[in-house]
């Protein structure tokens, strides 16, 4: 591990040396990838210069002591910088073997969320607008903005789906553990004897594909356009503004109709369907790895039950990781990072497990 620990250290500051070079300053795609790749390094870089320092001090303490000849004073000094030293140097191993964990290659990345109403019907619908407002809210709470991309609203208030993305540094890092299926357990509005209800919503979580990260050849596409249609709008079916994409090869099907504009619904069709297909190869490539070694919280299967609100008891229980918690109002309310925290901190876990076997 310190071997690596150097080696990562020099390129750091070979990093360094090159961003001060007019010709690297003056390309801004590899400046701005040198300036993530020192992102990336500056946490493992501090820290393993913090175990050097506590080694240092170890060793030099332990020197005195090995040498000698010191009063009942200086002894006790060396001694206590020794243990604390020595304690200092344990825990920046382990948190360095944590920095060192193979990083998800798209954390940093937008992200393109996407809610679709399961069983239950209306009361599904609704319940994916909630969960909507609720990753809007979280979003809002680090400075990114959710912009709708597609959405199919129903005459309640509700949304059969709706797909938006969240553009922010490090967005997929906080809501890749979303996906799945949201079980909730309440008592609809429509309901007059007073009985809960247990309805579900599914939830996909899709790094924001860039054109460089999948090559999509136009002779694949069908583009048909149509006439909006679905609750409410002025414009609705006045214009063959939606777009409906069809890729050819994988069967992959992307619809927009939220924006006016014909250029824009297909820009956004465009980004949905580069991140589908994306994310298909990659659960694709995930499965044919040997051994399992990918996280096991989960962060892709949508068939999995992975959380469940329950207003009676004003509980959200996330059953990946066996944590509940009594504050419904105010996960609903966006905030989700005691959640997100607690998934993390479970992967990073698995991940330390499995790197040990």
């Amino acid at each position: 591990m310190l071997d690596k620990l150097a080696a990562i250290e020099e390129k750091f500051e070979q990093i360094n040396t090159q961003l001060f070079d007019p010709d690297i300053v003056s390309d801004i795609d590899k400046y701005k990838k040198l300036m993530q790749d020192v992102k990336h390094l500056t946490p493992i870089v501090e820290k393993y210069r913090e175990y050097k320092t506590a080694q240092s001090n170890y060793d030099e303490a332990k020197g005195l002591l090995d040498a000698g000849g010191l009063d009942k004073d200086f002894r006790e000094m060396a001694l206590e910088e020794m243990e604390e030293s020595s304690a200092l140097i344990e825990k920046t191993k382990e948190e360095l073997k944590i920095l060192l964990l193979p990083r998800d290659p798209n954390d940093d990345k937008n992200v393109i969320v996407e809610i679709r109403g399961g069983a239950g019907g209306e009361e599904s619908a609704l319940f994916a607008n909630s969960l909507f407002r609720m990753y809007s809210m979280y979003a809002e709470t680090k400075g990114w903005k959710p912009d709708i991309l597609s959405a199919n609203p129903t005459e309640l208030g509700g949304y059969k789906e709706i797909s938006f993305m969240i553009e922010g540094d490090g967005a997929y890092s906080r809501f890749k553990f979303e996906s799945g299926v949201h079980r909730v357990q309440r008592v609809p509005e429509t309901e007059s004897q007073g009985r809960i209800h247990t309805s579900t919503v599914t939830v996909a979580v899709l790094p924001e594909a860039q054109e460089v990260d999948i090559d999509i050849n136009p002779t694949d596409l069908q583009i048909d356009t149509f006439r909006s249609s679905g609750a409410g709008g002025q414009h609705i079916n006045k214009t063959e503004s939606a777009i409906r994409i069809t890729h050819l090869p994988t069967g992959t099907v992307v619809e927009c109709q939220d924006e006016r504009s014909q250029h824009k619904n297909k820009d956004k069709a465009m980004k949905i369907l580069r991140s589908r297909i994306l994310e298909a190869e990659r659960e694709k490539q995930n499965s044919e790895i040997a051994g399992e070694r990918k996280a096991q919280v989960g962060t892709g299967d949508r068939s999995e039950r992975i959380r469940t609100y329950n207003y009676p008891q004003g509980r959200v229980s996330d059953h990946r990781i066996g944590l509940t918690l009594y504050k419904l109002e105010a996960i609903l309310n966006g905030d989700l990072d005691e959640l997100i925290d607690a998934l993390i901190t479970a992967d990073t876990a698995e991940k330390l497990k499995a790197d040990g076997e």
